[in-house]
């Protein structure tokens, strides 16, 4: 055991380290039932060329939840890149909170996403690869109202693992494939070296600033006793050529709590050939 590891067993005895735990679990479930939360993402419309009607009627190319919603709120049109949204006459609709009869919107790739607002409803312009959709938020989507919160493994010390981290000469580019088959290039400072029951494993990370992200799959996801598709684990940038991961932490990704989003899969050499028994679980409590 390194020393940085006994001092951390000894600052957080077993109890300590449970509750700790279990308050940023707490925090986790918080944050995806918030309003806006994944659990509230309720539909995703992936725009052609054109026109495109949007309101509660089933005719249109946008159907909203029937819930005090006009049956015609307006019209989204796409032309060269971008979304521009007009609302029908006497539709109580915003834009970032202003009350607008028509406006471009900018997406999530170019400054925003703008928000716009009908009733409780909330939408969004989306962009991945070249594909350009509008997102929905609902807060009385079904899945948000029954959650109970998840499963997890028990918070076990040991797999707050100090692994080594080794540094690419130069940060290397590495292909990040979604679930729509979109495939972007994400920055690669390096990977994390590290032994679980035994075995020698790496992990591939991603910079994302502040942090490295590892996007992994592991035996569990095998076999369905974790999310099948990965999972994910933030963690702080390298000390001395050593980084801390705290499988406890491996959570699941978007994809776990909505049809709707366009989750990342883990990149090649991420796919372990080792159970990691800590974190998220499949499934949520029912």
């Amino acid at each position: 055991m390194t020393a940085l590891a006994a001092c951390f067993l000894l600052a957080f005895p077993a109890q300590s380290y449970a509750q700790t735990e279990a308050k940023w679990r707490g925090e986790v479930e918080a944050s995806l039932k918030a309003e806006g939360g994944w659990l509230s993402v309720a539909g995703l419309f992936w725009m052609k060329p054109g026109t495109a009607a949007i309101g509660a009627g089933a005719t249109n190319d946008f159907v909203l939840p029937n819930r005090s919603i006009p049956d015609r709120v307006g019209t989204a049109t796409l032309a060269n890149g971008k979304v521009v949204i007009r609302f029908e006459e006497g539709v109580d609709a915003t834009v970032n909170g202003q009350k607008v009869r028509a406006a471009e919107l900018l997406s999530d790739a170019d400054g925003g996403p703008d928000r716009v607002q009908v009733g409780s409803l909330v939408m969004s312009v989306i962009q991945r690869g070249n594909r350009i959709g509008f997102r929905l938020i609902d807060p009385e989507a079904p899945r948000r109202k029954g959650f109970k919160g998840l499963h997890w493994f028990p918070a076990n010390p040991k797999m707050r693992i100090e692994a080594t981290f080794v540094p690419y000469a130069k940060p290397k580019p590495m292909a990040i494939t979604n679930v729509l088959g979109d495939v972007r290039q994400a920055s690669c400072p390096g990977y994390a070296t590290f032994k679980i029951g035994g075995k020698t494993c790496r992990l591939e990370a991603e910079d994302q600033g502040d942090i490295y992200f590892f996007n992994f799959r592991d035996l569990t996801c095998r076999d369905g006793l974790s999310y099948p598709a990965g999972r994910f684990l933030n963690a702080p940038k390298p000390v001395k050529g050593k980084i801390v991961l705290d499988f406890n932490r491996a959570t699941n990704p978007p994809c776990a709590f909505t049809d709707y989003a366009t989750c990342p899969l883990p990149p090649a050499g991420n796919d372990l050939k080792v159970a990691v028994p800590a974190g998220a679980l499949n499934g949520h409590r029912d």
